[in-house]
């Protein structure tokens, strides 16, 4: 049993590879595309230096894998580059950061459920015409996984992900052992095109506190793991393209051709693109489960409302996931569900944090100069520059791509940042926030209590609001028609043999309406004594126990009750300063 409840809903290095990794290995499923553009633009004798090119790729996220773990020691509490540039690089350039790393994040949901529904419709041409229902509903999929909480979406994904690395190293090695394709029916009849790919290794850094004790060790070794993973991949699959002579063609993935090639076109082939399509639905998690912890520094700093930094009951913050597939659904809308649309933009998201990340570690270090300090600060400077140069080639290759997009939105949202800031800074100045404020003094008070009827909550209401102010009254509204009149009078005799020792006040209104005139009668009681504080105490029954012994929750609970308090207290926060009680009695 975990002494902290919260610490069993964190994550280990197994899982935390699992379950934060995924982007990363998303790449291995829509990367080999990128691993034949840049020989194949070349023309064919280029398509032979495709292993020199990988080689280069891959040494990319091994520089990254390395700074990422400085960053994780450097760094416990997450963050990423929003951390580090709070820390070193000032508030404005860690706005930069927070708004590059939200971009990554949606970016990668978008990316990541596209490649997959383009893995199933390689497998399975005929759903091709419905790739972005297809999209959404995957979208939606993932979602109701990350809302579970982390714990169970990380033990959820360890088994697909397994089955993934498995299949892709089968592929590897039983293509080794050929000399030509097996098959080309996947590609066979199908146009070239082009994509691009992106990495996703700071996810882990930046998502520390999701892991258990020791979280920094913990963290470290599921980098290290993934590094090694995904360059094992990276590499062998790029043997096998410049074995079988494969090039990008539309509608079918390479790592499709891959296993067409490899193993066949038989049940293999479609255990490894069924591998592929769960490992990208579930890649997304990542994301949800990266970006909510990460949306909370900025919500603790005031540049994101403060929602944001709220936890639900299984570690996940609900209103960053739910704000995620939102904005995710509308990337997969923009797109219409193709993956090239977006990959060029998460592209400059992730390098521009890795970027801002590289720099402000190489400040830590030159402050810090503990033992080593001139290597580290060396690897992190070397990792700058590669990203830095990768964000300039990206943005300008791809800008009329899709990439001005990102080049519009990050000032954009940093500007939100700032506005966000502004408005708490406003709310604290009229809160005193940080100064000491008056003393407490006590205040004539009057107690207003809505009723319709006599039963057992309105002696509870009005036993209530004895015990909280000096006067009680209680208010009826009375509407003119015939069957209301009656209603009243038969209230007002019941009330007059009853004798609560509360007057009764009768509050006239033309228009059926209940909660205007309770408010009207709210600024009449203010106005008439200015010195008095006015409370409208509103008594709700609340039933405990739907039929079948089954508890209302949610929108079924609401269903059984009238819904008049809610009228009531909407009308009076709206219109009037009153203090709003809402006295709940439980039905049993």
């Amino acid at each position: 049993m975990w002494p902290d409840s919260g610490e069993r809903h964190r994550l280990t290095a197994a899982t935390g590879l699992a379950a934060r990794s995924l982007d990363a290995m998303a790449s291995v499923a829509y990367g080999p595309e990128g691993i034949v553009l840049v020989p194949a633009a070349a023309g064919a004798h280029g398509l032979g230096y495709t292993l020199p090119v990988t080689l280069a790729i891959a040494a990319l996220p091994a520089v990254l894998v390395a700074s990422s773990r400085q960053v994780i020691a450097a760094f416990p509490d997450g963050g990423g580059s929003y951390a580090v540039a709070r820390t070193h690089l000032g508030a404005r350039t860690s706005l930069v950061a927070a708004a590059s790393l939200v971009l990554d994040h949606v970016l990668n949901v978008a990316v990541a459920v596209t490649a997959d529904v383009a893995a199933l419709t390689s497998a399975l041409p005929a759903l091709y015409p419905d790739r972005l229902w297809l999209c959404l509903a995957v979208l939606v999929l993932v979602t109701g996984v990350s809302l579970r909480g982390i714990v169970e979406s990380a033990r959820a994904f360890i088994v697909p992900t397994a089955v993934f690395v498995g299949s892709i190293l089968v592929l590897i090695v039983v293509g080794l052992f050929r000399s030509s394709p097996a098959s080309t029916v996947t590609a066979a009849g199908h146009a070239s095109v082009l994509a691009d790919n992106a990495t996703g290794v700071e996810a882990i850094a930046n998502a520390v506190p999701s892991f258990r004790v020791p979280r920094v060790k913990r963290a470290q070794h599921a980098e290290i793991a993934l590094g090694a993973v995904l360059g094992v991949m990276l590499v062998g699959l790029s043997v096998l393209i410049s074995r079988f002579h494969l090039q990008p063609v539309a509608g079918v993935t390479v790592l499709a051709q891959l296993a067409d090639a490899s193993l066949g076109h038989n049940w293999g082939f479609y255990v490894v693109q069924f591998a592929t399509m769960i490992l990208l639905a579930l890649s997304a998690n990542t994301s949800f489960g990266g970006l909510p912890v990460l949306l909370k520094l900025p919500a603790r700093d005031n540049y994101l409302p403060h929602v944001f930094a709220l936890k639900a009951d299984r570690q996940v913050h609900r209103h960053g996931v739910l704000a995620l597939a939102v904005v995710s659904a509308g990337l997969l809308v923009f797109s219409g569900g193709d993956t090239n649309t977006l990959v060029p933009m998460f592209a400059i998201g992730v390098f521009v944090g890795f970027t801002i990340a590289q720099v402000g570690m190489v400040r830590h270090w030159r402050l810090e100069r503990g033992a080593g300090w001139r290597g580290k600060a060396l690897l992190n400077g070397f990792g700058a520059v590669l990203t830095g140069v990768a964000t300039v080639v990206v943005t300008a290759s791809k800008f009329t791509e899709g990439a001005w997009l990102v080049v519009v939105m990050l000032p954009l949202l940093v500007a939100a940042f700032v506005a966000v800031r502004r408005a708490y800074a406003r709310i604290g100045e009229r809160l005193g926030l940080g100064r000491i404020p008056e003393p407490p003094h006590r205040e004539r008070s009057v107690v207003l209590v809505p009723v319709s009827s006599l039963s057992r909550l309105t002696s509870e209401a009005l036993s209530a609001a004895a015990s909280l102010g000096d006067e009680v009254r209680a208010v009826t509204v009375c509407h003119p028609d015939p069957e209301d009149r009656a209603q009243l009078h038969a209230l007002e005799r019941a009330w007059a043999a009853w004798d609560p020792g509360v007057p009764l006040v009768r509050v006239s209104c033309e228009r059926r309406s209940l909660g205007r005139p309770i408010a009207a009668y709210v600024r009449e009681v203010s106005a008439a004594e200015p010195a008095t504080r006015v409370t409208v105490l509103i008594p709700e029954a609340e039933p405990e126990r739907l039929w079948l012994g089954v508890p209302p929750r949610g929108a079924s609970g609401r269903l059984l009750q009238n819904q008049r308090g809610a009228l009531v207290a909407h009308a009076v926060r709206r219109e009037t300063d009153a203090v709003i009680c809402r006295l709940r009695f439980r039905l049993f």
